[in-house]
């Protein structure tokens, strides 16, 4: 016996087996899974994963981590949806529940009416033949299928999912993300990665502008950005003001490196962090209605009256409000401000974005990070993008420092890398010297590589170390979308590399 169809998003899938969305994408693409106008039917879930126990999953145990928590204000909120928005859904899995109950009852008054007809049948035909093909019936609706308990716990499952949140597709690119807790549709998608267009994050601009080609959303916050008629009749919404409320289709724009304009933003010092003794993580915080809207890799210009420097942001754009740059101490007014009378609260004026050293969204090769000296700043934002967005392939991270005692800043986030590569199975991390030699280094990185047409290369190293690894990565199969680099200007003193 089969269930009936029961569709479900592509990444609610991953989740509930616990593989990152493009794994799935991957099966698709292989031919080892099918789908359905973009949906997997929980039939072949059951028939691809049959190792798969989903009572274990990690949603269950969010659950009971909230109750064992007594719902704590901060879990609460950032756990569970708004109580008009938990009471939607819940509505909505009431009225399919009803729906279902109504068609088991369907059912039982069909079974009941064919068995007054084989009564009837049996009478005029004779009771043998009659008496096989009732007992044929009776033994193939009662039988419960092999799959029958994992089929019911795959149903729950999916179930509190849809209750705790909701899956947001984008047309035409067809990206995913879920929506949690109390967050906008622009907030989740932000966090996952996804960079779509906006200005203000606030109701102001109308920026965020996008259609609902399908499902329920509901106004979480309030805009004075004025809709015309015409837009709200063509199902437009302001994503910063709207949370989805079932899963929801919406057209909207992905924004790249050359549709994010400059901005002027006046942020907060949080903590200044020694990291050793020459570089120190800055961490600033924008104000609630004046984020800084950048993507990762790119580079901001930062001053304190009129001492101004220009550093890559170190963060990832999925932290919300939070910067950070990674100052080396040198002889320039910023650094030395930095160094030496910064304190928290102060303010630091920030300039940006600028640059065209980002993530390729589009891409499916394996990336490969090679970070010079305080170049990890915007190797570490775009490892960290990588991560929100959950690819699958293999990510390695090659990092090359002189040591402190040589003037070099070390491999001052040593730990984080490290921690990196323990905490994921698919994150391979290598600490180099620049001692080394540019030779040495070049052949070193790509020699772990034997087919680099399957990679994307970033590289953020000064120019003669920049041009080296272009040239021999794309004399060996390098394919050049796959190239992406940024030039780092050395320090004072910094080992040769050339």
């Amino acid at each position: 016996m089969r269930y009936m169809s029961h569709l479900l998003p592509l990444s609610r899938v991953a989740r509930l087996v616990g593989q990152p969305r493009s794994t799935i994408q991957r099966m698709i693409h292989d031919g080892e899974l099918d789908t359905f106008d973009g949906m997997v039917d929980m039939n072949e879930l059951l028939r691809v994963f049959p190792d798969v126990r989903w009572e274990d999953d990690g949603e269950f145990r969010r659950v009971e981590e909230i109750k064992e928590k007594a719902f704590a204000r901060r879990v609460y909120e950032r756990a569970l949806p708004g109580k008009e928005v938990l009471a939607e859904r819940l509505h909505e899995l009431g009225r399919e529940f009803a729906a279902a109950k109504s068609l088991l009852l369907h059912y039982d008054r069909v079974h009941r009416f064919l068995d007054d007809k084989l009564d009837d049948l049996a009478e005029r035909a004779g009771v043998d033949a009659v008496a096989t093909l009732r007992h044929w019936l009776r033994t193939e609706l009662e039988a419960a299928p092999d799959e029958a308990a994992r089929a019911e716990a795959l149903l729950a499952q999916e179930s509190v999912m849809r209750i705790m949140s909701a899956t947001v597709t984008v047309r035409p690119s067809g990206h995913e993300f879920f929506v949690e807790g109390n967050d906008t549709i622009l907030e989740a998608a932000l966090r996952a990665g996804i960079p779509l267009n906006y200005g203000c994050s606030n109701g102001n601009c109308g920026e965020c502008r996008a259609r609902l080609l399908s499902g329920q959303v509901s106004k979480s916050h309030p805009h004075d950005y004025v809709l015309k008629e015409s837009e709200k009749a063509d199902g437009v919404i302001l994503m910063c003001s709207y949370t989805a409320v079932s899963d929801v289709v919406v057209e909207a724009g992905v924004a790249g490196a050359e549709d994010i304009p400059v901005q002027r933003v006046q942020t907060r010092v949080k903590a200044v962090e020694r990291l050793n003794e020459h570089m120190v993580a800055l961490r600033l915080t924008t104000p609630r209605s004046r984020r800084l809207r950048f993507l990762a890799g790119q580079h901001v210009t930062a001053s304190i009256g009129g001492d101004a420097g220009e550093y890559h942001v170190a963060s990832c754009p999925c932290d919300d409000r939070q910067l950070t740059l990674h100052v080396r101490r040198d002889n320039r007014p910023f650094a030395r401000r930095v160094f030496e009378d910064l304190r928290k609260e102060d303010t630091v004026d920030i300039e940006g974005p600028g640059g065209r050293f980002v993530f390729s969204l589009e891409s499916r090769r394996s990336p490969v990070f090679i970070a010079w000296e305080d170049g990890f700043a915007p190797i570490k934002s775009l490892i960290e993008h990588a991560m929100s967005l959950e690819i699958s392939e293999a990510m390695h991270l090659y990092w090359i420092a002189a040591a402190v005692d040589a003037g070099g800043a070390d491999h001052y986030r040593d730990n984080l890398c490290r921690s990196w590569a323990d905490a994921y199975d698919n994150f391979f991390y290598t600490p180099l010297s620049a001692d080394d030699g540019l030779a040495t280094l070049v052949e070193r990185v790509l020699a772990a590589h034997a087919n680099l047409s399957r990679v994307d290369l970033y590289v953020a190293a000064p120019r003669p170390l920049l041009d080296a690894i272009r040239e021999a990565a794309l004399a060996r199969g390098l394919a050049l979308r796959g190239w992406h680099g940024e030039v780092i200007e050395p320090f004072p003193g910094a080992p040769a590399t050339g």
